[in-house]
């Protein structure tokens, strides 16, 4: 295994602490931002105040291992969390107290909240079952007890100087719930998210690994030694290349550019934060500066960078796996991380994904975590002001996911090889999405809320997790009818879908990069564990200035049904052997090979009534099942 941050850390010595932003007493660094800015951050934390503190429950936190429902939960803990960050903003930006007594309600709420793990989350080992109860006794680092515990931390250290005007104990207080619910479990136990060799790693690592750096490098400068703060940085390093380990040399990401917020962006965070400790850290007897070099290194470059290649336009990524197809705005984050590697496609990138938000999206309202409100508010006026580029991002092969994207000035086509073990997998090995013009043509659903469902063994009864919709082919015996109950059809042994697991994958993958083609070949017969499915070979091509083919060779014991998922309605007529398919304000698909069009329902309604596929989808689905013989071709032109 390479050790990437730990060989960096090995060169230097020490460790200082993370103030590279300015506290309240600041204001020469506060008042220099724009009139306008601190107008919106003091109107939003006004509006803020207005918005009641919410009331959560014991109750509450058991609706989970009652029912599945972690919404009743979440619904009451984030709006604090957001509304306290907002007040400070506010208050930083106008400095007249006005807002304090508001802030630390909220702060005390926040630490007399009896843990700040969420329900789903109660669990000592890696997805073990959940503790009904919270154990004060042994506390858990989960994802929110990280971030709640950077937000009290942040919080502190920007507020400390009024703070300490107040009361010395506020800070106290702070501090011994970061000692109980981080220090020492951090130092004294181990956690499955910090790593531990081949164990795979997730967004949780880097994710709760920033903010555990962030609540310990952020204290006063006494609470500390400087060796203290070096066993942080030498344990945060370490976890940092466990995560690395999983990723290929193309910084292709498993988890899909919905997690790169919490996974190549929270690695960012770490190296961030690091950086700076070290920089500043003047007793140290070496050049710690040289850390900052770390930002030049291939993986963690092209881990930057891989969020611009997942873009489509008007909002939409390529999504596979839990992703949706909206993974959300960018913000500085992604700003400075391009600053930091010297690449000027990211930072433009997100100076104009960020001018083109709403107000309420540039102030990041909805964004619980305080450290990315002050990281905003310091690159927003040199974001409203970066320069534009208009250069397409070029085709890219991730060979580590099996993942290629291909464009031309009409299409972005997606096609996925790989296996279905990623991580927040979905049983999609073959699979494809397409845009043209900016507009979803076939789709990648992506997933729906989350609930105990979804991280138990009955994942894939869920309809958006099964092969059958996704862009493949199904096997059915004559007579069977399926997507009606998906929950049922995937126990049913005359229909054959796709199965979980790292050896359900594709096999003899190809993929050809041309400056007129881009194209993808692979045989994905083995991502259905079943006998009766000889050979599927699919080849997948983006002609560049006409359209994009899929065409599929295959060989089984029973008929093949070729889904197509489409997010505006299509209508199909057949005229001699020719399948067209009117896809309404997008494009056309024409299908040969196929045995009928009549014999069972061709096209499939499918309504959108859950809150998180309805932020991508805003209305109905469709699926087109196309149906060819046993044994036999199938191609498609989608112009």
């Amino acid at each position: 295994m390479e050790f990437i941050v730990s060989d960096y850390l090995e060169e230097t010595e020490g460790a200082g602490r993370y103030t590279k932003y300015p506290n309240i007493s600041d204001r020469e660094h506060w008042d220099h931002l724009s009139k306008e800015l601190k107008a919106a951050l003091i109107e939003s934390g006004e509006r803020a105040a207005k918005e009641p503190w919410t009331e959560l429950l014991i109750s509450d936190f058991r609706e989970f291992s009652k029912s599945g429902n972690r919404v009743r939960f979440e619904d009451k803990y984030f709006p604090r969390r957001r509304k306290l960050s907002r007040l400070i903003m506010a208050e930083c930006a106008e400095n007249k107290g006005r807002f304090l007594d508001d802030i630390l309600d909220g702060l005390y709420l926040i630490l007399e909240e009896t843990t700040w793990c969420l329900p789903p989350h109660t669990s000592y080992e890696r997805d073990a079952t959940q503790e009904t109860m919270p154990d004060v006794t042994r506390p858990i680092i989960d994802l929110f007890d990280a971030e709640s515990a950077a937000l009290v931390a942040y919080a502190e250290y920007l507020l400390r100087p009024v703070l300490l005007d107040i009361s010395p104990y506020i800070s106290v207080y702070v501090n011994e719930r970061l000692k109980e619910r981080i220090f020492t479990p951090y130092l004294n136990q181990h956690f499955w998210w910090m790593g531990n060799g081949d164990e795979p790693m997730c967004n949780w690592t880097p994710w709760i690994v920033q903010n555990v750096l962030l609540c310990a490098l952020t204290r006063d400068e006494n609470f500390f030694t400087r060796e203290e703060r070096r066993t942080f940085l030498k344990k945060a390093a370490l976890s940092c290349d466990y995560f690395l380990k999983d990723y290929g040399e193309d910084g292709g990401c498993s988890e899909g550019a919905g997690y790169y917020s919490h996974a190549g962006l929270c690695l960012f965070g770490c190296l961030e934060i690091m950086n700076f400790a070290l920089v500043t850290d003047k007793n140290s007897g070496k050049k710690n500066v040289n850390f900052d070099r770390i930002f030049r290194e291939s993986k963690i470059r092209n881990i930057a960078n891989y969020i611009v290649k997942m873009y489509v336009g008007g909002g939409y990524y390529i999504n596979f796996a839990d992703c949706s197809a909206m993974a959300g705005r960018r913000s500085a984050r992604e700003f400075l991380f391009g600053k930091a590697i010297g690449g000027e496609a990211l930072s433009s990138f997100a100076a104009e994904d960020f001018r083109n938000e709403s107000e309420s999206e540039k102030l990041i309202e909805d964004e619980i975590n305080l450290f990315y409100h002050v990281m905003q508010a310091f690159s927003y006026d040199e974001m409203m002001k970066y320069p534009k580029s208009n250069k397409l991002p070029e085709d890219s092969w991730f060979d580590s996911v099996g993942l290629m994207v291909a464009r031309d000035e009409t299409f972005v086509l997606a096609a996925k090889a790989g296996n279905n073990a990623d991580s927040h997998n979905h049983n999609d090995v073959g699979s494809f999405t397409l845009y043209k013009n900016g507009k979803p043509f076939i789709i990648d659903l992506g997933v729906g809320t989350y609930t105990r469902k979804t991280f138990s063994d009955k994942r894939y009864e869920l309809w958006t997790m099964q092969s059958q919709f996704h862009n493949l082919p199904t096997f059915a015996a004559d007579g069977v009818i399926f997507g009606k109950e998906p929950e049922k059809d995937v126990y049913n042994r005359d229909l054959v879908l796709q199965n979980d697991g790292a050896e359900f994958a594709a096999a003899d993958v190809e993929c050809i990069l041309e400056d007129k083609k881009a194209v993808l070949s692979m045989d994905i017969a083995d991502a259905y564990d079943d006998k009766r499915v000889k050979s599927y070979k699919r080849t997948i091509e983006l002609i560049k200035g006409e359209g994009v083919s899929v065409k599929d060779e295959y060989d089984s014991d029973l008929p093949v049904y070729v889904s197509l998922m489409s997010y505006e309605k299509p209508v199909a007529n057949e005229v001699d052997g020719l399948c067209e398919i009117e896809v309404k304000d997008i494009g056309t698909i024409k299908a040969r090979g196929f045995e009928s069009i009549t014999d069972r329902e061709m096209i499939e309604t499918y309504p959108i009534t859950d809150e998180r596929l309805s932020k991508a989808w805003k209305h109905e689905v469709y699926r087109i099942l196309i149906k060819g013989s046993p044994k036999g071709k199938l191609e498609f032109f989608f112009a």
